[in-house]
Parts: structure tokens; sequence; C-alpha cells
């Protein structure tokens, strides 16, 4: 599967998710692409979009989006690390244009 870390997805994270192809906004040259604008420009080039944005889905509209978006609930990689299984759980069955939130524990 094809991610793509939000600029504000810790970038260690990427290697315990080793099943997938990680890239980071900032490679593709997103890093100042604001949250929309950053959908639309990976619409269509990855699977997944995960960030730790915790107000995405009130700021734009996701209907009809193909690209599924998974949400952490945190950027501190300490805690990152924590949710690790749940990341994992998440991408395994994600589906387009899914909209899946990791609860904090």
């Amino acid at each position: 599967m094809k991610v793509l870390f939000d600029v504000n997805t810790p970038h260690p994270l990427r290697r315990h998710l080793p099943e997938h192809e990680v890239t980071f906004a900032q490679d593709m040259g997103w890093a100042e692409l604001r949250n929309g604008e950053l959908i639309r420009a990976a619409e269509g080039r990855f699977d997944v979009l995960l960030t730790a944005d915790q107000n995405l889905r009130y700021q734009q509209n996701l209907r009809g989006r193909v690209l599924a978006i998974l949400v952490i609930p945190t950027n501190r990689l300490r805690e990152v690390l924590r949710y690790v299984p749940d990341i994992r759980s998440a991408l395994a069955v994600i589906k387009r244009g899914d909209y899946v939130e990791i609860p904090r524990n």
C-alpha cells in the first residue's frame, strides 16, 4: 500500500511499517500544502494519507474522495510508537475513501 505521511507524522514511524511503501509529504515537495491541497495532490497517487491532524474531517469535505485517511492520535514519537499495532491493523483493512481515526487510549 502506498502511504503518504503528512508533515506532522513522525518519520521514524516508517520503520514500523515495512510492508508499506511510505513517502513523506516533504519529499514530494508538498510540505507547504494545506490539507485540502495535500489531499488533492495525493489523490490517485497514494492509497492512504497518514496524519495526526485531528481536525481534518471538520475542515475538509471528504465526500467522494478515493484517498483513504488514517488519523493517529498524536504526533509525539514516543506516544505514536504505542499505537503501531493499531496503525498496522487499520492499514491492513482500510479501503479507498475510508476515514479512520485511531482512538487515544
